[in-house]
């Protein structure tokens, strides 16, 4: 089964006591019911009983703390954080923001070498706390050049903080509040720990209207000593961006857990339906629309369960992650709303009433492109890969499933966060070349026509200048990543060719639509319009394999979960 169900979870846990944990989380939830969830997300409530089932369960504290700073059975293990992810926004995104928001305050934490810290921090995951990561500012966002917290010397290893910080995610109630900013005498960047319970922390307010507080804070006059200083200078800045390295990671899985709870809600709503004397799902458009939704959601669930491997194998020289990392964010995420926008089709007004989970998808599934980095600026960082992943291509041994129960060490010691544009992957081809497929063979020869524009009718001087050119270019690019890691993944878990085929239909359709884009650019050229001509292609259509996708993924699904109420 490519979707996780709930009522028949199967994560494939290593550790009996992983499942264990992820079904008392499912059982708070089930239990709640989706009537009590609804209520207090339309009511705007604080989720105070999840925060004290997750103290009582040791949720947090045994999934959040590296294993050298936790008790038995903790270590920061991507695995087993990314179906936590998937299964808190499942149920509702505000559960997942709250875990998400302390993944990233606990970065920096996890990154420095202070030891009081880091034990302090352990010792509030045990008490239930939560965490924030103050980075961002109200005039700034996240530019960390231009960030106006200060950190003034006293003497003595004494400071006083000031400025304010936006944006940011649990500090009405965060333990600890990994703030960045800047030494007022040197200039040099600083990670230090506050608190929101000293005077000095004013919450001014929370600046969204939901469950979740996302507060805009200010540091006055905030004493600060060098006990409290996580990193200084350049070592802070790298925390700063490595911290959301592994953070963004987690918001993809956040929107397959959405788009999974609405897809069933979804089928089973149009399964039930007869309009003019037929079934909604006979229809002809409604059954491509439903196939369509199901193939692009086990594509983002395949992508990035393989890219877990690739994040759980990194180290020094093997950095393939920072390529993959992005795209969970970006692509998996823009998906997650094409995903929404089709179901949204297929059950028109129902996807408004107020007691269903899919209104809440609706709304929810839109903020995930946009947190942690924006789509502009994960892709920004993607299009730096694209000359060595297309023609400059390394040799590494095969990356293994790593599902294991082992601690993940090395995102918290990631080291310079400089030369992007340096790292190699390992050769594309491969992947391609090991399925013989006829919509991945029209997918190769788009990669082709791909690459001879690259070499032959690159970008001049003005459109590498030109975001809105390179923001096409780096679609196409990411295609071809994303197709590679799809192929990598049915490989090992033993996916159907005929799924594979149906995913590649939409995925030689979206290569056409990115191709036609570009052709139509202000500033494209005669020969770059013509290799995007070669580009455009239609997918091989087989009635009897969209058929069988149709019946035996799609319609299968129906009744497969329904929440409590």
């Amino acid at each position: 089964m490519i979707l996780v169900n709930p009522k028949r979870y199967d994560w494939g846990f290593k550790d009996p006591a992983d499942r264990e944990l992820m079904l008392r989380t499912i059982e708070f939830f089930e239990s709640k019911g989706r009537g009590r969830i609804k209520k207090d997300d339309h009511e705007r409530v604080w989720y105070r009983d999840f925060l004290d089932f997750q103290r009582d369960a040791g949720l947090f504290s045994t999934m959040l703390t590296p294993a050298a700073d936790g008790g038995p059975g903790s270590r920061w293990d991507t695995w087993r954080i990314c179906a936590c992810n998937e299964i808190l926004a499942f149920y509702a995104l505000a559960y997942w923001y709250t875990w998400q928001v302390s993944i990233l305050g606990l970065g920096p934490i996890w990154m420095s070498p202070n030891e009081a810290v880091r034990k302090r921090a352990a010792e509030l995951l045990r008490e239930g706390g939560i965490f924030a990561f103050g980075l961002s500012e109200k005039e700034h966002g996240a530019d960390l050049y231009s960030t106006e917290m200060s950190l003034t010397p006293q003497g003595g290893g004494r400071y006083l903080a000031n400025g304010r910080k936006y944006y940011i995610g649990n500090a009405n109630e965060a333990a600890i509040v990994s703030t960045f900013g800047k030494f007022s005498d040197t200039g040099d960047y600083v990670f230090f720990a506050v608190g929101d319970r000293n005077p000095r922390f004013e919450v001014v307010k929370n600046v969204v209207a939901t469950q979740n507080f996302v507060a805009e804070y200010a540091l006055t006059d905030y004493p600060v000593t060098d006990a409290e200083i996580l990193e200084r200078g350049r070592d802070a800045w790298d925390a700063a961006l490595n911290t959301v390295n592994v953070g963004k990671f987690n918001l993809g899985w956040a929107s397959i857990g959405i788009c999974t709870h609405a897809f069933y809600e979804a089928l089973d709503h149009a399964g039930g339906r007869v309009l003019y004397g037929k079934h909604v799902t006979d229809f002809p458009h409604v059954r491509q629309l439903l196939a369509d939704a199901y193939c692009r959601l086990a594509a983002m669930r395949l992508f990035a369960i393989r890219a877990i491997d690739y994040m759980r194998s990194a180290g020094p020289q093997d950095r393939r992650y920072l390529l993959f990392n992005p795209m969970v964010k970006m692509k998996v995420t823009t998906q997650g709303e094409e995903v929404i926008n089709l179901l949204w089709d297929v059950i028109a007004a129902k996807g408004f009433e107020r007691d269903t989970y899919f209104e809440m998808a609706a709304r929810d599934i839109r903020a995930l492109p946009k947190l942690e980095g924006t789509v502009h600026v994960n892709m920004a960082l993607i299009i730096k890969f694209m000359p060595n992943f297309f023609f400059n291509p390394g040799r590494f041994d095969p990356v293994p499933r790593r599902d294991d129960p082992a601690d993940d060490a090395f995102l918290f010691a990631q080291g310079p966060t400089k030369g992007l544009g340096g790292i190699q992957s390992h050769d594309f081809n491969e992947a391609y070349e090991s399925v013989s497929l006829p919509n991945v063979s029209i997918f190769r020869e788009q990669i082709e026509a791909f690459k001879e524009m690259l070499l032959k009718a690159g970008p001049d001087e003005g459109q590498r200048r030109d975001i809105d050119f390179l923001l096409t270019l780096g679609e196409l690019f990411t295609l071809v990543a994303y197709g590679q890691l799809i192929i990598e993944n049915c490989a090992i878990i033993g996916v159907e060719e005929a799924l594979l085929d149906q995913i590649f239909d939409f995925m030689v359709r979206d290569f056409s639509a990115y191709a036609l884009q570009l052709y139509s650019k202000t500033s494209s050229t005669p020969e770059q319009m013509d290799a995007c001509l070669k580009m455009i292609r239609k997918p091989v259509a087989d009635a009897e394999r969209f058929g069988h996708i149709f019946e035996g993924h799609v319609m299968a699904l129906r009744g497969a979960y329904t929440q409590n109420d």
